[in-house]
């Protein structure tokens, strides 16, 4: 069983989870190079998996077998597992838990080779789709007050297999990031009475200077202190504070501008390992006007060192006006 432990100084929980050192690809593998080894997340080996939780297949189809566009299952390695209680716990000045939560996999496509970039747009917003749903449902849980949705892409960004995927990871506590975002925007709101991330899109689409891509319903920006080179976060355009409260019609201008937003970052940085991250409210808090969801994308260029680490200050050697410029001189690919 993995176990949460606090750091009493800042309050960060680390999660320490033996059982993530069992997979195959930390002992040297080149994880870009899965040689003649079946990949799990192709339709045919489904049984390589654990038993699917969700799955968009034609109506009637059997789980667990070929046929998907797009299937959800428990991570094989998890973080976190989904069975049992907190049993929280303390060594003298120390905290501790069990290590309780949930750590899915999202399988974008039966296609091993195409990107997330790629996929037609109805295949595309079928995964933000997904991650409407998954939150949907775990939400239910009185265990969890959190779900993290990330993507990994290239082993660089952390991903150990090719075939495109998205991951989901729920908590039993809200990440120190994430709070730290709804305190700086709760004060903000608290001190004007207006969402701070409504005033950065009124700014950004006044300037013009740093606004990448936009669309009826949302906008993608380079943040004015962007940590990362070409760093992106997409925002829908009207205050709401909970991803799973996307509509439909929504979901299919999201799905059009984050291909757009990946298709230009393929092109101008020759395919980047990237991460991207979907910042939400926790779970158990209801809609509010001072926190407003966002997706934060990170392609991996640089590397974090001893400075970065030491102080929390971040260089980027590429200016986000310069970034803005670059991905918006390139004809975009739909």
């Amino acid at each position: 069983m993995p176990e949460i432990r606090r750091d009493p100084i800042i309050g960060r929980w680390i999660i320490i989870s033996t059982e993530r050192g069992k997979r195959p690809s930390d002992f040297g593998h080149d994880k870009d190079n899965q040689g003649s080894i079946p990949c799990p997340f192709c339709p045919g080996n489904e049984e390589k998996t654990p038993p699917e939780i969700m799955a968009y297949r034609p109506r009637g189809q059997k789980s667990n077998e070929s046929g998907w566009w797009l299937r959800v299952i428990p991570n094989k390695f998890p973080v976190l597992q989904i069975e049992g209680q907190l049993n929280r716990s303390a060594e003298g000045l120390y905290d501790r838990m069990d290590g309780l939560g949930a750590h899915e996999v999202i399988v974008e496509t039966p296609d091993h080779t195409k990107s997330l970039a790629q996929l037609d747009d109805d295949k595309i917003q079928d995964v933000f789709w997904a991650y409407r749903d998954r939150i949907v449902d775990l939400q239910k849980d009185p265990r969890l007050q959190y779900v993290l949705i990330f993507k990994n892409r290239g082993s660089v960004a952390g991903a150990s297999l090719l075939h495109s995927h998205s991951q989901l990871i729920a908590t039993p506590m809200v990440p120190i990031r994430v709070r730290q975002e709804i305190v700086g925007a709760q004060r903000y709101f608290d001190y004007k009475e207006r969402c701070i991330y409504c005033d950065i899109i009124r700014q950004e689409q006044q300037q013009n200077v740093r606004v990448v891509d936009e669309n009826q319903d949302f906008i993608a920006i380079s943040p004015f202190a962007s940590r990362f080179p070409f760093e992106i976060s997409v925002l829908p355009k009207k205050h709401d504070s909970h991803f799973e409260d996307i509509q439909k019609s929504e979901v299919n201008n999201l799905g059009r501008l984050m291909k757009s937003v990946l298709n230009r970052l393929e092109r101008v940085l020759d395919g980047p390992p990237y991460n991207f991250i979907l910042h939400n409210s926790p779970l158990k808090q209801p809609p509010c006007e001072f926190y407003h969801w966002h997706i934060e994308i990170m392609p991996k260029l640089t590397k974090t060192a001893g400075f970065e680490w030491g102080s929390g200050f971040y260089i980027n050697p590429t200016s986000p006006e310069y970034a803005t410029k670059s991905l918006r001189e390139i004809e975009n690919l739909l």
